[in-house]
């Protein structure tokens, strides 16, 4: 069998593996930002959608809180970005800090519960925050414009003026702030997860009781990690207002919406870096290709959904860590990355798969000692 060629961070050579992977990403937009305008429309949603499922991934992946409401903070997100643009005449960009913050305050609330509950009591906790929050948009239709929806003008929705984009090319303004946007978010949360804080996350996922006889404060990891899951989903709900300029709540905001994220996660891959960028790709695309495929005396909504359910039974049977995960088990018998260790630990550590895949959720409690 091929020995696994071994690379040790923070080497010239694993540096210019990860410049060679980051020019190539810049490069593939750049091409991308050249389709046409549907194209790049197409690829600002994937975007916006993966910059969501990277916050539920914090919350499910990586800490275990299993959430079925994700759907609200996307939505509280959007609405707060909405009604500052069009009752108080902000700015689209200044509205995102208020929006993320406050998505973080109700976020921590929400995780409050996750002190005494787990598993799928929890998941009904956030269920019923998924399931209120379209009627509370309803409730106070002075304010959101209720079950008519609130539109956000175009004009104010502008390219500002040291973007370098004209009015005319919202698009292409859109698609290079969620893709900036996005890049963000993924570096943050791979910082995050390498970090101490990283390590308690996965350690209370794994075994609770194990984490705090470890010296983890399992309480403040929980409201904490869910606070800053629903502020990365209501960040995704701002440029998702700026994206579509029309919210309503039976719309983009209820729990479909929420089984979307989830859905996505499973096919990219839980507790993985780039699992939320390929389930967003997939949670997008594959609605969109399968449409083309339909009979005539088939629907185009019965035939997407079929195909779509059929994909995700065969990618949990084939990859149960995920599109993301199996690729990374396969690339491990070609490549590993190695981290330095002390010389006294030097043996008790084995080479990680290549950043962003299943060995993720390798870490154990240990690491939090």
């Amino acid at each position: 069998m091929r020995t696994p060629i071994v690379l040790t961070r923070g080497t010239w050579p694993h540096r210019a593996v990860l410049l060679a992977l980051a020019a190539l990403a810049v490069l593939a937009l750049l091409w991308a930002s050249g389709l046409a305008q549907f194209r790049v429309s197409q690829l600002t949603s994937v975007f916006i959608y993966a910059i969501a499922i990277s916050g539920l991934n914090l919350a499910t992946g990586y800490t275990g809180l299993l959430s079925i409401g994700h759907s609200a903070f996307f939505g509280l997100g959007a609405y707060t970005t909405g009604v500052l643009v069009m009752r108080y005449n902000l700015d689209p960009l200044s509205t995102v800090v208020p929006a993320v913050l406050l998505c973080f305050v109700i976020g921590f609330v929400i995780g409050l519960p996750a002190l005494r509950i787990r598993g799928l009591y929890l998941a009904l906790v956030t269920l019923a925050v998924g399931v209120a929050f379209p009627e509370l948009v309803r409730r106070f239709e002075s304010l959101t414009g209720g079950a008519r929806g609130l539109v956000i003008r175009r004009r104010l929705l502008n390219p500002p003026p040291w973007s370098g984009f004209g009015a005319g090319e919202r698009a292409e303004w859109l698609f290079w702030l969620s893709a900036v946007t996005l890049g963000a978010v993924l570096v943050l949360v791979h910082l995050l997860v390498r970090s101490r804080a990283g390590l308690a996350m996965v350690a209370t996922r794994d075994n609770e009781i194990a984490a705090a006889a470890s010296g983890v404060r399992v309480a403040a990891v929980k409201t904490t990690v869910f606070g800053l899951s629903g502020a990365v989903t209501g960040l995704a709900g701002c440029l998702f207002a700026m994206y579509l300029a029309a919210l309503s709540p039976d719309g983009s905001f209820t729990l479909l919406k929420s089984i979307e994220f989830i859905t996505g996660l499973v096919i990219g891959g839980a507790a993985t870096r780039l699992g939320p960028l390929v389930g967003a790709f997939a949670v997008v695309y594959i609605p969109y290709l399968t449409a083309s495929l339909n009979p005539a005396n088939v629907s185009q909504g019965q035939l997407s959904g079929v195909l779509f359910g059929v994909v995700l039974i065969l990618i949990i049977f084939l990859m149960p860590d995920g599109i993301v995960g199996g690729l990374s088990r396969l690339s491990g018998r070609l490549v590993q990355v190695h981290t330095p260790t002390p010389a006294s630990e030097e043996n008790t550590h084995e080479a990680s798969p290549l950043p962003g895949g299943r060995g993720d959720r390798d870490l154990t409690a240990r690491g939090v000692q």
